[in-house]
C-alpha cells in the first residue's frame, strides 16, 4: 500500500485490520512508530525474543532481543564476583534504553574495563557496556520480566 508522503500512519487505512493493530498496540503500550519498529525488528531478528526489563524501583526501563534460553556468564572480575553480578550479552544494536536515562549513573573501575550502570534510587545495575568494545552490552538476567525466558 503507497502512503502519500504526508499522510501520517495514524491516518493509514488499515481496513479491517485497524481493530487487530490499536490492540496490539495498546497491549504494547506502543506508539504507531513504536508498534511498527517492534514488528520490523520481529522480522530482522528471527528466532529471537523480545525481553524487557529494568531495576527494582521501575526508574529504569529497558527492552532487548536475546535468545529465550539464555546464556549467562559468571563474570570473574573482582567487582562483578563482589556484586554477584551474572549476565548475558547481546550486541548494543539490539539493546534499547526504554526509561529513565536520566536516573542511570555509570561507575567505571579503573581496573575493569566496563561501564557499570545502575539506577541512582534504587541502586540495581540492569546492565553494563564494555569500554573495549561499545558494541556489546552485558545485561543482568535476574533484571528481566518474568514470562520471556527460560
Amino acid at each position: 500500500m503507497a502512503l502519500a508522503s504526508s499522510q501520517s500512519l495514524n491516518e493509514m487505512d488499515l481496513g479491517a485490520q485497524r481493530e487487530r493493530w490499536e490492540t496490539f498496540r495498546k497491549r504494547r503500550g506502543l506508539s504507531c512508530e513504536g508498534a511498527a519498529k517492534f514488528l520490523l525488528d520481529t522480522f530482522e531478528y528471527p528466532g529471537l525474543v523480545y525481553h524487557t526489563g529494568g531495576c527494582h524501583c521501575g526508574a529504569v526501563r529497558f527492552a532487548v532481543w536475546a535468545p529465550a534460553d539464555l546464556r549467562v556468564v559468571d563474570c570473574s572480575c573482582r567487582l562483578c564476583r563482589k556484586k554477584q553480578h551474572r549476565h548475558f550479552l547481546v550486541p548494543a544494536s539490539r539493546f534499547t534504553l526504554l526509561l529513565g536515562a536520566e536516573s542511570v549513573v555509570t561507575y567505571r573501575s579503573h581496573a575493569h574495563p566496563a561501564l557499570h550502570s545502575f539506577c541512582s534510587r534504587c541502586r540495581v545495575q540492569s546492565f553494563h557496556a564494555s569500554v573495549s568494545d561499545p558494541g556489546v552490552y552485558g545485561v543482568t538476567r535476574r533484571c528481566l520480566d518474568k514470562g520471556t525466558f527460560s
